[in-house]
């Protein structure tokens, strides 16, 4: 059974061409009295299409995606929106207490880190391995501040960093996480104010080169993965850590299979996807669920990760069951992982669901141009969308009014808020986004339509905004930021790289895995479509292109985040975030269009199911106190 367009907090409706208020949260079933079909990516069915049909002027001809839902995978979120499952994470917890007892717990252990990253007297070495591990265990957004102030402690003791640049392992640790709080801007590293040293000079033969030292660098293997990891933190002009990507990238293939079993899980997950493109709640689990199985590991870190990653998670829960009660749709879920990875902090609910909501309408949209809708129509639909007010309405078609009220709401929305909580008028950089983002869906209808294959940059620069993560980061820029600034919002207007590289990143992840269900349609706009037929070379040389292309987007992204900016850190890890939940999405396969086990699993460990602590609550109470007694 087909979805109908319903729990949209629509404040206008149409009928009968006059537009009235309506306050109720429900959305309209009648539009001229006839009940409205309303499709989402993955739930229509035949049946629907043919209904659709009978309701439709014979002289129109639409088209329709072959994709259907895959119910299964799903079918526990839709319990969850409609109250029938107990959602074990929080009531569970509830029940006797536990919850209370947990939460007190978490504030304790979270005290008792803070403690360790202040006291003064950590060893170097003992300090960077325990932000690394902060970080991996998905805490390190409660400490931001605190860790940026010891790494600046630790960055102004001269004999401490020259130490550190003796040890592979340390030297590449302290560049990555220096890098990842912000701290630094080359692969130099000021040591002292009157000169500075290369990081990884020490490292590298009289050439220059990693290659020839390959034998006695490859005997340390942790040092050698810690440089992977550091060296997918290079920016363009960075030659010393594109060498190290190269060198580091074979010579641990090669070791893998020579190491201890917990040393070749680890080799194995870098190489298969570095830390810096991995999504953090995934990566956060893994890495939880991993030191939990080995013996050795801070308890203290170990035990407030399990507690934090429960304690998101049931935050998590409660803005998905909000958003599928504003709209039952099969796909919202998936809509909803792509927000957790934007942006996973307890703190951003109002963004999640602010997001997740544009995500439904854009992915509705993206229907309507890319298969339903006439030629004329999706000209209508783009003349409006860049009015954006009500009398636009007027001139649509019937089956487009509802969605462009959508729209239309959930801009005024986001504005009103905005408006009240900062004093700022925002609604004319929020139709820009939408605005832009019809016009480039419209450029690439035009294109099937005439059956154009455009030249591969005229492509790239559309494809980026169609890509449709401008949109979401112009959202979210008003969603987090503390402090709106003008110059902030001009660089958004003008599409800053903070915008543009994540958007392309996504767009060439998206082409990569659709190219075949693209081809099918009988589609002609996509990257290695594109770049095949200007070069006429081959599509798996087309693929490596599109690879190196990516790579040097994310080099670019690297830049960004460590030139001066507008806006502020919250936003721009948002923007990486982006991109990060777009590989993970396309990983193996289209995730958002066809989601399978794979998809079902990862939304799953990240929203539905905690991480178990402890069998009993009495066991849970008593070894945790016992713990902090003894820290």
């Amino acid at each position: 059974m087909a979805n109908i367009l319903e729990f949209l907090p629509l404040r206008y409706t149409y009928s009968s061409g006059i537009l009235s208020k309506n306050n109720s949260k429900r959305a309209l079933h009648h539009l001229h009295g006839a009940r409205i079909p309303w499709r989402t990516r993955c739930s229509i069915t035949e049946s629907s299409i043919e209904a659709y049909h009978d309701s439709e002027p014979a002289i129109t001809t639409r088209r329709f995606r072959n994709e259907f839902p895959n119910y299964y995978v799903f079918v526990e979120l839709e319990l969850l929106a409609a109250g029938e499952i107990v959602v074990m994470n929080i009531l569970r917890c509830k029940v006797g207490g536990i919850w209370e007892i947990q939460m007190t717990i978490l504030k304790k252990l979270e005290e008792e880190v803070r403690y360790m990253l202040d006291d003064e007297n950590l060893e170097p070495q003992s300090l960077l391995e325990l932000v690394h591990d902060i970080d991996r265990l998905g805490i390190s957004y409660k400490y931001r501040g605190t860790i940026r102030e010891a790494l600046d402690r630790l960055k102004s003791l001269k004999e401490a960093t020259t130490e550190i640049t003796k040890d592979l392992h340390l030297s590449a640790l302290y560049f990555r996480l220096l890098s990842g709080f912000c701290l630094i801007v080359t692969v130099q590293i000021l040591y002292h104010d009157l000169y500075a040293l290369d990081i990884f000079e020490r490292f590298r033969d009289r050439s220059g080169n990693f290659g020839n030292l390959g034998r006695s660098l490859a005997k340390d293997v942790r040092g050698m993965l810690s440089l992977y990891e550091a060296s997918h933190l290079a920016h363009e002009g960075e030659e010393t850590l594109q060498e190290a990507k190269s060198f580091t990238s074979l010579h641990l293939k090669s070791l893998k299979e020579l190491v201890d079993s917990n040393m070749s899980e680890e080799i194995k997950h870098a190489l298969e996807l570095p830390y810096h493109h991995r999504m953090r709640r995934l990566e956060a689990r893994w890495n939880i669920e991993t030191c939990a199985k080995r013996n050795g590991k801070n308890q203290i870190l170990l035990e407030l990760a399990k507690l934090d990653f429960n304690m998101v998670q049931s935050v998590l829960q409660g803005d998905l069951q909000d958003v599928l009660r504003w709209w039952k749709a099969v796909g919202l879920a998936d809509n909803f992982f792509w927000t957790v990875g934007m942006a996973f902090e307890p703190q951003y609910s109002k963004c999640r669901r602010g997001l997740t909501k544009a995500l439904a309408l854009i992915t509705v949209l993206d229907d309507i141009y890319d298969v339903y809708g006439s030629l004329h129509e999706l000209e209508q639909l783009t003349e409006a969308a860049v009015r954006l007010d009500l009398d636009a309405v007027k001139d649509l078609p019937d089956y487009l009014k509802l969605f462009f009220l959508a729209v239309y709401n959930t801009v005024n929305e986001l504005a009103y808020d905005t408006l009240r909580e900062q004093g700022e008028v925002i609604i004319p950089h929020l139709t820009k986004a939408w605005a832009d983002l019809c016009k480039s869906f419209l450029q690439e209808a035009k294109w099937n339509h005439e059956k154009v294959t455009p030249t591969f940059d005229e492509y790239i620069q559309n494809a980026w905004i169609s890509s449709s993560g401008a949109v979401l980061l112009v959202h979210s820029y008003f969603l987090v930021t503390e402090k709106i600034s003008k110059e902030a919002i001009h660089c958004l207007d003008n599409h800053h790289g903070i915008l543009q590289w994540p958007c392309t990143i996504l767009r060439l992840y998206n082409d990569f895995s659709t190219l075949s269900a693209e081809l099918e349609r009988g589609e002609v706009t996509n990257a290695l479509t594109c770049y095949m037929h200007e070069t006429g070379q081959s599509e798996e040389l087309a693929g490596q292109h599109i690879s190196q292309m990516i790579e040097e987007c994310w080099m670019k992204m690297n830049k960004e985040l460590i030139s001066p900016s507008p806006f502020e850190e919250n936003f721009t890890e948002i923007a990486v975030d982006l991109a990060r939940i777009a590989l993970c999405q396309y990983q193996y396969g289209d995730a958002h269009s066809s989601p399978g086990v794979i998809a079902r699993n990862r939304i799953f460990s990240v929203i539905l199911e905690p991480i178990q602590l402890l069998e009993t609550a009495q066991n849970t109470t008593t070894e945790r106190k016992s713990l902090l007694a003894s820290s």
